[in-house]
């Protein structure tokens, strides 16, 4: 049987400098448990560490279950509007699917900000990738739903 720690006594503690599993003094104490320590090797005072080899063997003997915060609520289900976000997100991206399936290459514009561009056309980003335009904005302005999500890009002009 090990007996307890208490103040000045000496334990077996994890080095923060040495690192290495060493003989420390305790210097304070939490409860039962030791709280500060000092390195019997290089006299670096600092918060007591499990040895790795009783840190590895509490770990290695029973895993522990997830903590919840002190104060935590039980994880619910989506709220309504998590559950509005995503339909919409699903159906943003339903919507893009079905303008861009089975089109060809050659069917997609490059997006230039000179360009004039309408309601339906497909677009080629660099950036953004396959686009469909869903309006025309103003007369320098275009909403394009990417399948990420929709952008108001510019258009028509000058350059």
């Amino acid at each position: 049987m090990t007996k307890a720690p208490s103040v000045a006594g000496e334990v077996d503690s994890y080095c923060t400098k040495c690192k290495m599993d060493l003989n420390h003094r305790v210097v304070s104490m939490k409860a039962t448990k030791p709280h500060q320590v000092m390195c019997l090797t290089c006299n670096t005072q600092h918060l007591y560490r499990k040895p790795a080899s009783a840190a590895a063997a509490s770990a290695a003997r029973a895993p522990r279950a997830p903590r919840a915060a002190a104060g935590a609520r039980p994880s619910r289900a989506p709220s309504a509007a998590k559950a509005k976000l995503e339909k919409e997100r699903v159906d943003r991206e339903v919507t893009w699917q079905k303008a861009i399936a089975g089109r060809a290459v050659s069917d997609f514009t490059a997006y230039r900000m000179s360009g004039v561009f309408e309601d339906g056309q497909l677009l080629k980003h660099k950036k953004f990738g396959d686009g469909v335009v869903l309006r025309i904005v103003d007369a320098t302005k275009v909403e394009v739903l990417f399948q990420d999500q929709a952008r108001t890009l510019a258009h028509s002009q000058p350059g």
